[in-house]
């Protein structure tokens, strides 16, 4: 895969004021090119168009190795798509590589997103992520929780969707005496958006482990049942 046509025209819309603030915020060590989100989603759009997915893949893992900021978004956004065919396990594959690379929310939520549309394709791979729980890695201890928010919005859970909630609701119980600060806002977070479909489950969670989650978790997780929470 030639990626110089694909950096050139990342760098062509850089702005070097706008990476310069970029960098303090994201507190990483990397190159920062200044684009704001529209416009890699711009190109990704057109990339996607006119690569077929093995080329995609390519593409994603060049974009990747560069460690550019906005490289690495554009290798996840590359691939996030309900559907990649006729093959997704090498997008899978990828994209799962990429967890012990993490370093800032950023960009491992974009990752994640990626990794949430391979997950929703096949559950299957739900054995995988449950590793990630035990890594020494945080972030990729928290991506756990990142990819599998699609579990969290179902109003219509069919009985192995509901199997797989009370699964990461049991790594979430897991891992509530991690109080890392991303670890405890990535549960917070996942139990937020399963309150909106499922109250019971969320309040069940909160009053099982509330003494051991940090209070900002807790508040997080129930923002959306203010009554409910007291």
């Amino acid at each position: 895969m030639m990626i110089e046509p694909y950096l050139e025209a990342l760098e062509a819309l850089s702005d070097p004021e706008r990476a310069v603030q970029m960098r303090k915020y994201h507190k990483a060590d990397r190159r920062y090119l200044g684009l704001a989100n529209p416009q890699i989603d711009g190109l990704t759009k057109s990339w996607r168009a006119e690569l077929d997915l093995e080329d995609r893949i390519a593409l994603s893992d060049a974009l990747w190795k560069t460690d550019i900021f906005e490289g690495r978004l554009a290798a996840a956004k590359l691939l996030t798509q309900a559907r990649l065919r006729p093959d997704d396990a090498p997008a899978w594959r990828l994209i799962a590589s990429w967890t012990p690379e993490f370093d800032s929310w950023a960009i491992a939520d974009h990752a994640s997103m990626a990794a949430q549309k391979r997950l929703v394709a096949n559950p299957d791979r739900l054995d995988e992520v449950e590793t990630w729980i035990a890594s020494d890695h945080m972030w990729t201890r928290r991506a756990a929780f990142v990819s599998t928010l699609p579990w969290t919005k179902q109003n219509h859970p069919k009985p192995h969707e509901l199997a797989a909630r009370d699964r990461i609701l049991g790594w979430a119980a897991t891992l509530v005496t991690d109080h890392k600060w991303f670890i405890q806002k990535a549960i917070g977070w996942w139990l937020r958006d399963l309150s909106r479909h499922d109250p019971a489950r969320t309040i069940a969670f909160v009053e099982a482990h509330r003494e051991a989650m940090k209070p900002f978790a807790v508040k997080e997780a129930m923002r959306h049942l203010k009554k409910a929470g007291g």
